[in-house]
């Protein structure tokens, strides 16, 4: 079982640029000596449905920042597949926000049958992924903690200290460093586009389909909002098209009264997403742009935005999902089989 320290009683951590509590600080540590003991050759990101596409982040600035292969699967694929790579040079990151989701447990056991370095993200130190798992990666969840201790700012600062491991670089040390301003950033962005979420909700309550559209980082946004909020939570029919792939195919949908959530990047990727809007205004009156350019940055070096436009983007486009479900009258925890039978 993983022991978790707890601060004492009654202490209280101010939430203004505040650090990370001293047992997730240990945590990751553990994990970063675990990876620097062994010659890792490979990474393997795994959990499924939300969880997989926030894990996808890591794989993104893997892929764009280090030479480090690096994999992202749905966990029952994971294990069905077999990949020929996954072996003890491997490290695997599972995550599962209950840390219940059978078929990432199982992708835990089957990890370290194989030999490889597993670490389970959590909000549950004694789930089942966490026992599975050789260590473990904790947040907080809704219990006063800030951004920093929460899901987000655990994974990301798991992910840029990993990548100092990988390809050292003073830029990700200053951007952990940063972090600390993250709860402050989630709260002016969810603030910014607070009344313009709600007006996109009044727009488009009546709307049976809306597409999603993204690139780089954000094409994992895309899929998340699609199905995790409007499929999952609001039941309305969607699909994550990625910018890229827009005019080899997709476009051919596209009318006066087709809807379309367009996430604008802030990588390098962005002229992906400016041609497919170019295109999509020309032949749609319902274009929502979310401009991730356009997000606040307080406290933040210039060269360290592109970092910290996917760990805002989600809060932002939350806040559009909470608009739906205000005026089309479905509250966002209304399921019809999820946790309800056998599946």
């Amino acid at each position: 079982m993983k022991q978790v320290n707890e601060l004492p009683v009654g202490e209280k951590v101010s939430k203004d640029a505040r650090n990370m509590k001293p047992e997730h600080q240990e945590q990751i540590k553990h994990v970063l000596d675990a990876v620097k003991a062994r010659k890792i050759e490979n990474v393997f990101f795994v959990a499924c449905g939300g969880s997989m596409a926030s894990l996808s982040f890591g794989d993104y600035f893997f892929t764009k920042e280090t030479e480090m292969p690096s994999f992202v699967y749905t966990s029952n694929e994971f294990v069905h597949r077999n990949p020929k790579a996954l072996g003890k040079n491997s490290l695997v990151i599972l995550r599962s926000h209950s840390g219940t989701t059978p078929e990432t447990v199982q992708a835990a056991s089957f990890s370290r049958e194989k030999g490889a370095l597993t670490v389970a993200i959590s909000m549950d130190v004694d789930s089942p992924l966490c026992e599975e798992s050789e260590f473990t990666v904790h947040y907080n969840y809704k219990d006063g903690s800030d951004a920093i201790d929460g899901e987000t700012g655990m994974f990301y600062t798991l992910i840029f200290k990993l990548l100092n491991i990988f390809a050292p670089n003073e830029k990700y040390e200053r951007f952990v460093n940063q972090l600390t301003n993250l709860q402050s950033l989630i709260d002016k962005n969810v603030e910014l586009y607070a009344e313009r979420a709600n007006e996109y909700g009044k727009k488009n309550k009546r709307e049976k389909l809306i597409y999603t559209m993204g690139s780089g980082a954000y094409i994992h946004h895309a899929y998340s909002f699609t199905s995790c909020l409007l499929m999952e939570m609001l039941w309305i029919h969607s699909n994550a098209i990625h910018s890229g792939e827009y005019f080899h195919g997709p476009f051919e949908i596209t009318d006066f009264d087709v809807p379309f959530l367009i996430i604008k990047g802030d990588g390098t990727s962005r002229p992906l997403d400016e041609r497919a809007i170019n295109f999509a205004q020309k032949f749609s009156d319902k274009v929502e742009i979310v401009d991730v350019e356009a997000f606040n940055y307080d406290g933040v070096d210039e060269d360290l935005r592109e970092y910290f436009g996917p760990a805002l983007a989600g809060f932002v486009l939350r806040q559009y999902a909470d608009g739906l479900a205000e005026h089309t009258g479905h509250p966002l925890s209304v399921r019809r089989y999820m946790w309800k039978m056998e599946y």
